[in-house]
């Protein structure tokens, strides 16, 4: 999987996104939308492993955690980044979502957790922060931002 390959699997999610609120609504719209056994999900999960093998997703950090933003906020993603970590039993740096952040949560150990979550999505509203975190395990986080905003804070 080639980095245009898997911005064309982003765009439906990036348009399911497109001008609604990013609130716990959202989240149950896109967990019906594309819930962890549907095509559209398994196909970006299967690209996200593909292009770590590869070399060009979750190219920086370390050990336990990974990461690397993959896609510039832009027009043919509605306006949104996408990054993708990996992380393995590890409380990552506190941050801000000044415009809210969509994560799609990949286990790569079926009892791994992202901020208590399995597999699925967890939709974080503007203003909202955390100290991301995987316990029991390992997982691909892969978030969404509007026009990329993140702060860390620590």
């Amino acid at each position: 999987m080639d980095l245009v390959g898997f911005r064309a699997l982003i765009q439906p999610v990036a348009a399911a996104i497109y001008k609604r609120p990013l609130d716990s609504g959202l989240e149950e719209h896109l967990c019906a939308l594309y819930p962890p056994e549907s095509d559209n999900f398994k196909a970006i999960e299967r690209a996200c492993h593909e292009a770590i093998a590869a070399g060009w997703m979750c190219a920086e950090g370390g050990p336990g955690r990974r990461f690397g933003r993959i896609i510039e906020a832009g027009p043919d993603t509605n306006g949104l980044s996408v990054d993708v970590v990996n992380l393995k039993d590890i409380v990552g740096p506190h941050h801000r979502h000044p415009a809210g952040e969509v994560c799609m949560i990949m286990p790569m150990t079926e009892t791994a957790r992202f901020d208590g979550t399995g597999k699925g999505w967890k939709v974080y509203e503007p203003g909202s922060a955390h100290y991301p975190s995987v316990i029991e395990g390992e997982a691909l986080v892969l978030y969404l931002l509007p026009g990329g905003r993140i702060e860390f804070t620590d």
